[in-house]
């Protein structure tokens, strides 16, 4: 789950992290206002989008298709040019190298006062799972794509991996402190603030937090000028407020319909759908069929204790893609049984009307049911004993090149 830079500010100011007063917007009133309200003679106006790289992004008019302005977040020096930013962006598609080209429409704004910047750094507490540990990195580059910087200086970014259990160290926060270069106040205001962090993360079951740029003010204190916070799912019933912060709107409608079936959704660009349960096995079938020379159209994750109507709803939601050609189900049946996969394949494609070729593996309990089930169906349906010949075979009945 992701939340909007105004929304993570706030948990951000709760933690007690340094971060700037802002106001967010629905409308160019609310953000005139908000200029006054805040009292700084430059502020800056942020669009926000669940997406990165707004500042570098281009805003369209959502009818025409025409260039507003170029920059989703922008500096403004008067109430004049609070108005104008404001105008150009809400309402407005955003594209961004997050986006695609399709990008997202700008419903919120976040008007933020300035900051006396003496230097940018980058910040970000992630999971490595590997290690079983919470990764912090840290790097001087700030205010840049942290892409970039590890592909041509990764020497700059240091990393530290925190126990979950025991907690970040002083001697650990005091060597990312060291590894910047800070000193003095500077150096104190950074022990505080990512010890904040860590403790944070854990405590409200975060999968990320990236603040970029961290910056360093003229007065030595350091402030998360911006941020970015991800929760882990899998953890929500812990956190009930999260609910609060979801803006469905940034979703699409079919991915917050899989959801509401217990389903883990994300609409890809290419055109075999498929069908699988495990994200990792649903990771791998899609690895599959680019290797056969396939594009996957979605990913799928149906999980481990799906039932009938879960299953019917997925198959339901792959065939309602317009650029579908094919479908692959890749099934390893454990507490999920193949042949009720198969029952429920059948009824669903008899409902929606089943118009593209078909492959389905299954593998485990019931495998053999379930294959007998689909084989003696009115369905198109070629089954196959392993992942690689379903792959295979799928890119084949589209007319793509698997060899």
């Amino acid at each position: 789950m992701n939340i909007h830079e105004y929304q993570a500010k706030a948990l951000l100011r709760e933690a007690g992290v340094a971060v700037q007063d802002g106001v967010h917007c629905t409308s160019v009133e609310q953000a005139l206002a908000a200029y006054e309200t805040l009292g700084s003679e430059v502020v800056a106006v942020k669009s926000q989008i669940h997406a990165g790289g707004r500042g570098k992004g281009k805003l369209y008019r959502p009818d025409s298709g025409d260039l507003v302005m170029q920059g989703g977040v922008k500096i403004a020096f008067s109430r004049e040019d609070v108005g104008e930013y404001a105008s150009n962006i809400l309402g407005h598609t955003l594209v961004t190298k997050q986006t695609g080209p399709s990008g997202k429409l700008v419903n919120n704004l976040y008007v933020e006062a300035g900051c006396a910047i003496a230097h940018e750094y980058y910040l970000a507490l992630l999971v490595d799972r590997e290690a079983n540990s919470v990764l912090i990195m840290a790097s001087t580059e700030g205010g840049v794509d942290i892409e970039e910087v590890a592909e041509n200086t990764p020497e700059a970014i240091h990393k530290v991996w925190v126990d979950p259990i025991e907690g970040l160290q002083d001697s650990q926060k005091s060597s990312l402190a060291d590894s910047l270069g800070l000193s003095g106040s500077a150096h104190d205001s950074f022990l505080d603030m990512i010890g904040a962090l860590a403790s944070m993360f854990v405590d409200r079951d975060c999968s990320m937090i990236e603040v970029n740029p961290l910056v360093r003010t003229e007065g030595a204190t350091m402030v998360a000028l911006d941020a970015k916070i991800s929760f882990d799912d899998n953890a929500a019933f812990r956190h009930q407020w999260r609910a609060e912060l979801r803006d469905l709107s940034e979703e699409s409608d079919i991915e917050v319909r899989a959801r509401g079936h217990g389903l883990s959704y994300v609409d890809l660009d290419g055109d075999i759908g498929c069908l699988v349960n495990g994200a990792g096995l649903a990771m791998a079938t899609m690895d599959v069929i680019k290797l056969c020379g396939g594009e996957p159209a979605n990913f799928l994750d149906i999980g481990g204790a799906a039932d009938r109507e879960s299953i019917t709803a997925a198959f339901g939601i792959i065939l309602e893609d317009p650029h579908l050609r094919g479908v692959l189900v890749n099934v390893f049946g454990g507490i999920i049984r193949c042949d009720m996969v198969a029952r429920s394949i059948i009824e669903a494609s008899e409902e929606v009307g089943l118009e593209v070729p078909l492959v389905v593996r299954f593998s485990g309990t019931n495998h053999e049911e379930g294959k007998e089930l689909l084989d003696a169906s009115d369905l198109d349906v070629l089954t196959t004993s392993t992942l690689a010949e379903a792959g295979e075979a799928i890119v084949k009945l589209i007319g793509g090149d698997s060899s």
